[in-house]
């Protein structure tokens, strides 16, 4: 899937301002599961590009995250099999820079985490006029990880030239980084091939080591489903 949509974006360490403006996702989906089985593994790749500007219109900000997200779900077939529930958790991995076009000595913010993340995801089929549909709601929000960010005031000079560690690898949890990921999604099939269209909520924030972050995203985002099948083949 593709997306486009508005961005928020403030990182005390670069400018106390907060900067406004689009986003430009990548989101590759792919899930697995077995025959008889009620379990499903999910991984994700997302990538995303943010430009965005203050109120003055006079300094710009760009962001780019590579996130990887790895996932295990129970599910359960309920009302004759058309409403597919799937609770279980994540493991999400993210790497990127924050650049401050205006700043000249600290520029740049490096962005490095990890995270584990409760999960849920329900899937309703229905029929409209004999068109087959599927509604899909996924919901996941982190509680404990670890992130690298610099203290307040020190520069990237102290900590990688110099060696200067204060505090720099810090445990994160719902009450110093509340976050939320939700998408929200419809399949429907045209010309034999199957469409996913559907809005991706991202919103993550800290509030670490006397710095404040956050990346807020509402997309539109458009797709293609692809089902394979794997085929052992015994000598």
């Amino acid at each position: 899937m593709i997306g486009y949509g508005q961005a928020s974006l403030l990182d005390t360490y670069l400018s106390a301002e907060t900067y406004t403006g689009y986003r430009i996702d990548y989101l590759s989906h792919i899930m697995r599961t077995k025959e008889e089985s009620r379990w499903m593994q999910l991984k994700i790749h997302q990538g995303n590009f943010t430009y965005a500007k203050n109120r003055a219109k006079n300094a710009y900000e760009m962001e780019g995250m590579y996130q990887f997200e790895y996932g295990v779900f129970y599910q359960w077939q309920l009302f004759e099999k058309h409403l597919q529930l799937m609770t279980g958790g994540k493991m999400n991995l993210h790497a990127g820079a924050l650049y401050n076009g205006r700043n000249g000595n600290n520029p740049m913010q490096a962005k490095l985490g990890v995270n584990i993340a409760p999960a849920l995801i329900l899937s309703y089929a229905l029929k409209i006029q004999k068109v087959p549909l599927q509604l899909r709601y996924e919901l996941s929000t982190p509680i404990v990880g670890m992130m690298f960010s610099p203290n307040y005031g020190q520069s990237y000079y102290e900590i990688f030239s110099r060696g200067d560690y204060d505090h720099n690898i810090v445990c994160t949890h719902l009450g110093n980084a509340p976050a939320l990921k939700q998408l929200v999604t419809l399949d429907f099939t045209l010309w034999k091939t199957t469409f996913r269209v559907g809005y991706l909520g991202d919103y993550q924030q800290a509030n670490v080591n006397n710095l404040k972050y956050h990346s807020y995203s509402n997309s539109l985002v458009i797709g293609l489903v692809k089902k394979f099948t794997l085929t052992h083949i015994l000598p």
